[in-house]
């Protein structure tokens, strides 16, 4: 009887251990969070950080490979991301209605999941159209100092950090068409949207 209160005194221990771990996590989570969620790009307007990250089908893709020809969008997201399974359609209708300036800009989805599975499950699910870059050690979320997803960041050809916003937004289309000089639609209008936000 005595080793099966020990056991189960040693179990409730365990339990109590990791239930402890898991709180401080949780509150540094939220404390970081709530540091870091006054809705400002902390890149903005400054050099992009450069990056070399692999694709979900084995391509290694760099920013450097886009400097000075086209801007460049970078998405943060991650498959267990409420906010970024709505972004997600809103992101992939934007890219397919301007499919003929492509030239000008390139979409890149850097996923932050741990493993690259839930990236392929979620970009196959959501219909993710252009790259998706594995970021599972999230060092590229780091460099650009994305503490909260969804995140946009908007690359110029310069290289410099020219706009993005933090958190989904219902004027993500006009918001792109603007940071992206693409004329706008009467399906993409919306009041004017200042870069940076």
């Amino acid at each position: 009887m005595n080793s099966r209160l020990s056991a189960t005194a040693r179990l409730a221990i365990a339990v109590l251990a990791v239930f402890t771990v898991w709180i401080t996590w949780r509150a540094k989570a939220l404390e970081m969070h709530e540091r870091h969620s006054d809705g400002v790009i902390g890149v903005l307007h400054k050099p992009a950080p450069a990056f070399q990250l692999n694709t979900l089908d084995g391509r290694t893709v760099s920013l450097a490979d886009y400097r000075g020809k086209k801007k460049v969008v970078l998405s943060f997201w991650a498959s267990w991301c409420g906010p970024c399974r709505m972004e997600a359609p809103v992101l992939r209708k934007f890219y397919e209605d301007h499919a003929d300036s492509h030239a000008e800009f390139e979409f890149l989805a850097v996923n932050m999941d741990e493993f690259p599975g839930a990236a392929r499950d979620a970009a196959a699910e959501w219909k993710i159209p252009f790259p998706v870059l594995l970021d599972s050690d999230q060092k590229t979320a780091a460099a650009y100092e994305v503490f909260s997803i969804p995140t946009l960041i908007v690359i110029g050809r310069n290289g410099n950090v020219e706009s993005g916003a933090i958190g989904f937004s219902p004027a993500t289309e006009p918001m792109l068409a603007q940071w992206l000089n693409l004329p706008m639609t009467p399906l993409n209008r919306a009041p004017h949207v200042p870069a940076g936000h």
